[in-house]
């Protein structure tokens, strides 16, 4: 049976890691069928700490581990998998 990997992604300071996260993530896209993007905000307000929800393909075992580690590169961002 192939593995089903979530993980989640939390930006502490979005407009700033952005950037780099997106280009970390868009080499991973392959293996990625959900991605859901959560935070705060309002008409008056948006909050600069995000949390990215991912959905790799099964078996995505090999490049969640590879997403993972490049994104810990990033200074601040922290990186939970649930593997089912």
């Amino acid at each position: 049976m192939m593995s089903k990997v979530i993980m989640g992604i939390q930006l502490p300071n979005r407009n700033r890691s952005a950037p780099e996260f997106q280009k970390i993530l868009s080499a991973y896209g392959c293996s990625i069928i959900t991605r859901i993007g959560l935070h705060q905000a309002s008409a008056e307000f948006c909050s600069e700490q995000g949390l990215i929800l991912l959905e790799f393909v099964d078996g995505g075992d090999k490049d969640a581990e590879k997403l993972e580690k490049a994104l810990n590169e990033i200074d601040g961002i922290v990186v939970k998998k649930m593997i089912f």
